[in-house]
Order: C-alpha cells, then sequence, then structure tokens
C-alpha cells in the first residue's frame, strides 16, 4: 500500500507487463543490439516519467514491466 499514487478520493497503482516481439518471433537480440535496445528504452522511459521495474531480453523478445508516475500526462 505504500507504493501507490493518490489523487482526492482515489488511489491507484497501475503496473504494465509490456512484451516487444519481433516479426515471427526471430532470434535477433544479441550482443550490440540488446544494449543499443536497452540504451533507447531507458531514454524513452526517462523521457515519459516512466519506471522501469523489470526487464529481461531474450534472444527473441524484450520483456518490461513499467510503472506510470502520472496517468494523464503518460497516455
Amino acid at each position: 500500500m505504500g507504493n501507490e499514487k493518490s489523487l482526492a478520493h482515489t488511489r491507484w497503482n497501475c503496473k504494465y507487463h509490456i512484451v516487444f516481439a519481433p516479426k515471427y518471433r526471430r532470434q535477433v537480440f544479441y550482443r550490440e543490439m540488446r544494449r543499443a535496445i536497452g540504451c533507447i528504452l531507458r531514454k524513452l522511459c526517462e523521457c515519459k516519467s516512466v519506471r522501469i521495474l523489470e526487464a529481461e531480453c531474450c534472444a527473441d523478445h524484450i520483456h518490461m514491466l513499467q510503472c506510470l508516475s502520472k496517468l494523464s500526462e503518460n497516455v
């Protein structure tokens, strides 16, 4: 309960599980590409005030668990 956001009469704890996968789930996320994509996603989340709680990059997909700080501004 301590990590909930609140307004006048509401409380929320929004977490989104997002999976990025290439077409046909080709195994394309290796070494340099993995580092580059990680850097790009971190920068995008920083610009949008989105906090990355967990992230994992597999050979054929990327998992991210994100938490929004302000609901209306991030949509």
